[in-house]
């Protein structure tokens, strides 16, 4: 905080724009983490100034906000890489990134409110009021970006916010006003900021790592132009917004009672688009004009892809009904550590299981709440679950995570088998190992179908990451049988394993 340097009116260093440019002067320029800091400090503190004239405000929060742009640049690039960071890294950008996307969303929407209520000097910020309000559904997306990055709860007043920007610009015509956010942006408008919002913290982002919440954001952005806000409900119509309530976005339910506060949002074009984008992504090239505020490898995009897709074309729901239902769990997380509970001949893990209490579990899932210093979990995480009183392992991955009222996480997981067998894989061509010759094998985990569900022939497998090869077939034994697998496809990469599904022809021993 900067307050305990203010003096007189006078005397505040924002008083005055050379003043406020002469602190610019003096930040940490080679330190992005560092003057993102200051910035934020003195955007906190401008925006506490209730005695600044509002086009004052105004011009000096455009000045310090453009500053910040490059540095928040840097550490975003930083933050939501496609590497593991160390936790204490990570929360450090967190926080930076987080704090001033929170703060600039803040200070715009202050300055908003004045200009609302006419205080004097209103008129004079007229003509700026379309990239404010856009600057402030922005930094509201940044702002959404971060709490959810730590699957935090997220605050009623923000979505009032947003009806509110919106509704002011559909009132006042402007909604459509082309506007160039920032020097070097492509243009934009207040419709289009709102509206990517909107879609992007619709498609599920508990569902996602961080990672992928910041690219499906930037693939919203691209194609923002191409969603369509309506107050007609149609066929294509995909949610709904209340300009007259501070609640999230919301799923069409066509047999539902409408009002003339209610805005609807459709997207007819945006999945062409992204199949577009696909086919370059398959030739492995990014395009040019991609903004993803970084650089990923298109493997990394055409996976953000997919899941924008499957969420256009199929929204997902829930298969089996979830029953309250307590259960507890001997959880353990990681590929090489659900391998070695899984056999005992290779169990020799040292690493204790934690006890999870499900609340709720059905055939196809679970959700608990995590106990304390579960801190290594994410979206995607592996786990091994053993059910109290049973011998054997399945497994599990954590699809959704958030944050409740009182700071407890809580996970909601897919299982993906109720019980696993290790086996050893070997190329085609290889005798199959036989638990002796480690140096010629794969190990990984052989699912068992679980109850209800046909094998059709085929057989799934938990392998080791990056270990799937699509036109590689593999040999294995498995109580005394020998198989020959032949690759079907991968049906999920994850983060240190890869599912896979194989075609099982049972062999003679002579083959």
């Amino acid at each position: 905080m900067l307050a305990g340097i203010f003096g007189r009116k006078s005397d505040h260093p924002l008083a005055d724009i050379k003043s406020a440019q002469a602190l610019l002067e003096n930040l940490p320029r080679n330190d992005a983490y560092k003057s993102l800091i200051e910035l934020t400090e003195w955007i906190e503190a401008l925006a506490e100034s209730i005695d600044f004239k509002i086009d004052h405000q105004l011009e000096v929060l455009r000045l310090l906000d453009e500053a910040a742009q490059p540095y928040a640049r840097k550490l975003v690039r930083e933050y939501f890489t496609p590497f593991e960071m160390n936790k204490f890294q990570e929360n450090r950008l967190w926080l930076a990134l987080g704090n001033f996307s929170r703060h600039i969303a803040l200070a715009y929407y202050m300055v908003f409110t004045r200009y609302c209520n006419a205080e004097k000097g209103s008129a004079s910020i007229k003509p700026h009021i379309p990239l404010l309000v856009a600057r402030s559904l922005n930094a509201t997306t940044s702002q959404l970006k971060y709490i959810c990055a730590h699957y935090g709860q997220i605050d009623k007043l923000i979505w009032a916010n947003v009806a509110r920007l919106y509704k002011h610009a559909e009132q006042l015509q402007y909604l459509n006003t082309p506007i160039k956010l920032y020097s070097g942006t492509p243009a934009t408008s207040v419709k289009c900021e709102a509206a990517r919002l909107l879609v992007w913290f619709d498609k599920g982002l508990l569902a996602l790592s961080p990672l992928y919440m910041h690219l499906t954001e930037r693939l919203v952005a691209q194609y923002c132009a191409t969603i369509e806000i309506s107050p007609e409900v149609s066929g294509n119509s995909r949610l709904s917004f209340d300009l007259n309530q501070a609640s999230e976005p919301t799923r069409i339910n066509m047999g539902a009672t409408t009002h003339h506060a209610m805005r609807f949002i459709s997207m007819p074009t945006m999945q062409a688009k992204l199949e577009e984008l696909m086919k370059v992504l398959n030739k492995n090239i990014i395009p040019e004009d991609l903004n993803l505020g970084g650089s990923y490898e298109p493997e990394i995009v055409r996976e953000a892809i997919r899941y924008l897709l499957a969420y256009l074309i199929s929204p997902p729901v829930r298969r089996n009904v979830r029953h309250a239902a307590t259960v507890t769990l001997n959880v353990i997380t990681g590929f090489d550590h659900v391998i070695q509970r899984s056999n005992a001949e290779l169990s020799t893990d040292e690493k204790p299981t934690a006890h999870w209490v499900t609340e709720e579990i059905s055939v196809s899932g679970f959700s608990s709440v995590l106990p304390s210093g579960s801190n290594n979990i994410g979206i995607g995480s592996l786990l091994g679950m053993q059910p109290e009183g049973v011998t054997h392992w399945g497994v599990a991955v954590v699809r959704r995570l958030l944050r409740d009222d009182a700071n407890q996480l809580r996970a909601g997981a897919e299982i993906i088998a109720n019980q696993v067998a290790v086996v050893f894989l070997n190329q085609n061509g290889n005798e199959p190992g036989n638990g002796n010759e480690p140096g010629n094998r794969h190990t990984a985990l052989w699912l068992f179908a679980k109850q209800g569900e046909s094998d059709s022939g085929t057989q799934l497998l938990l392998m080791p990451a990056d270990s799937f090869v699509a036109n590689r077939s593999l040999k294995i034994q498995l109580e005394g049988k020998n198989y020959l697998l032949i690759p079907v496809g991968l049906q999920e990469k994850g983060l240190d394993y890869d599912l896979a599904k194989f075609k099982l022809i049972e062999q003679d021993d002579d083959d």
